[in-house]
């Protein structure tokens, strides 16, 4: 097995004997022979300065690759309206970034555990700053979702390796739970923030909005070459090339998948849609056979038969069609069918993720009494409960304010706890030498999710903005009853 990091304060470059561990998860294991594997963040034990930078490093690029994901929720409407873009492909002004994430996270994942968590991790925060200043130069739909789609590759590298990091610096038990929650709490307070940020900055220019996200990123990415331990060089005897045909393979049945739900907005009886939707169900399953074949693929899908694994997965996409796609047109909706102003608009999303982040934050004082598996099923009901008290409120023009502040919090609620639960079951559901990979497969699920929920609440809203709150309440409770039966029977 090779580990990016020796837990407990070993020398970047030494290795270190190590031996049984009482639980799974990443993390040195005091008894059994590991080496030290490519760069990450040696010395960076649960107490330490290292430790405690690293933290903070990956939680401000998380934070801040969320804060980029969600900023544009708030700016659809004059980023249309700049672009000329029409009704029926305004989802893609939204879906590049979770497209561009659910097919890089898995190959982010794999190259950071072969060739470095540490080195994925700055590059990817590095490039995220690069292109989210290219975005705020797009001239049209066509390049701003090309610069987006970029953005999400870039917000894979970060994901990906910052949850590695993460699982290298803090060992199983209390310490794995304080961070993680605190990870868990940054996509909360990046979700929350984005929108806020864009509302505020984009009463001057929506393309500010781009610029300071751009230009933190590359703060960000400046202070981790500093904050972040340097590791040993990466080890000889990493996997080859990484897998490019499983990669093109996902990004063709997600983009498939996008554009038939995309257009099925103009009508879902339209044989285009149906030609799509096939597709992508034709792309998904040579996905999986290419996964069985190459040498080293992007996701071992052996961890399948592990129910661990399989409730995280599962948990994942469902927060993302249920939770994440919904909450995505919440302030365009608010916007066109309540007639909100950018700034007014923020606010209830805002109510939505701060509660969401507040939550994640103290929900580790759950982690010893709940199994993250019925923590997710509890956070999946509070959302349905949640929406279901939006109905008749996002696209009236006279909004019942009370009903609305209510349900937010009460969906939001729920969204931290899916939130803290996520990371956790990610990274103690794969063998310790799989964590980015563990880290890669939830986040692609969520974003698979999340970019197909964009896709399908936009369509339905088409109709009445309560026909995306029904269906997104629906998703919520079938993802608890999925994520319980798939987990392991106790």
């Amino acid at each position: 097995m090779r580990a990016d990091s020796p837990l407990g304060g070993t020398p970047a470059g030494t290795r270190t004997t190590t031996g049984g561990d009482t639980g799974p998860g990443p993390g040195s294991r005091p008894g059994s022979g590991s080496g030290a594997g490519p760069d990450s963040g040696s010395g960076s034990g649960p107490g330490s300065a290292a430790g405690r930078a690293t933290l903070a490093v990956t939680a401000a690029a998380t934070a801040l690759a969320l804060m980029n994901y969600t900023a544009p929720m708030q700016t659809l409407p004059a980023t249309a309206a700049a672009f000329g873009t029409p009704a029926s492909a305004q989802a893609w002004l939204l879906n590049g970034t979770p497209l561009g994430l659910a097919a890089l996270l898995l190959v982010a994942g794999a190259l950071a555990d072969a060739h470095g968590r540490r080195r994925v991790f700055l590059l990817g925060t590095l490039a995220l700053g690069a292109t989210t200043l290219l975005g705020a130069l797009a001239g049209s739909t066509a390049l701003f979702t090309a610069a987006r789609i970029a953005q999400g590759a870039a917000s894979a590298a970060v994901l990906a390796g910052s949850l590695g990091l993460l699982a290298d610096a803090y060992p199983s038990g209390r310490d794995r739970i304080r961070a993680t929650g605190l990870w868990g709490a940054s996509v909360s307070g990046g979700i929350a923030l984005g929108p806020l940020l864009a509302g505020a900055v984009s009463l001057v220019d929506w393309r500010l909005v781009f610029v300071v996200l751009g230009a933190a990123a590359l703060v960000t990415a400046a202070a981790g070459t500093r904050a972040l331990p340097a590791g040993p060089p990466a080890a000889p005897a990493g996997p080859g090339r990484p897998d490019l045909a499983g990669a093109v393979a996902l990004a063709l049945a997600l983009g498939a998948l996008l554009t038939g739900l995309t257009l099925g907005r103009d009508g879902w009886r339209d044989p285009w849609v149906g030609a799509l939707l096939a597709a992508s169900a034709v792309l998904t399953a040579l996905f999986a056979v290419v996964e069985r074949r190459v040498a080293h693929p992007m996701i071992d899908l052996g961890l399948l038969r592990r129910p661990e694994f399989r409730a995280a997965t599962l948990g994942a996409l469902f927060t993302g069609l249920a939770v994440i796609g919904l909450f995505s047109v919440v302030p365009a909706l608010l916007q066109r069918g309540a007639g909100l102003s950018p700034p007014a608009a923020a606010w209830p999303f805002a109510l939505w993720s701060g509660t969401a982040f507040a939550v994640a934050l103290q929900a580790r004082r759950l982690a010893g009494r709940v199994p993250a598996p019925y923590q997710l099923a509890l956070g999946f009901v509070l959302s349905a409960a949640g929406v279901l008290g939006l109905l008749g409120t996002v696209g009236s023009p006279a909004v019942p304010w009370p009903r609305l502040v209510l349900a937010m919090v009460v969906a939001g609620a729920g969204s931290g706890l899916l939130n803290a639960a996520l990371p956790r079951l990610a990274v103690d559901s794969v063998p310790p030498e799989r964590a980015a990979m563990g880290s890669g497969a939830n986040n692609t699920a969520r974003y698979i999710g999340s970019a197909a929920g964009v896709a399908l609440a936009l369509a339905l809203s088409a109709g009445g903005a309560d026909r995306a709150l029904l269906a997104s309440a629906g998703l919520a409770l079938a993802g608890a009853v999925v994520t319980v039966a798939a987990s392991p029977r106790r």
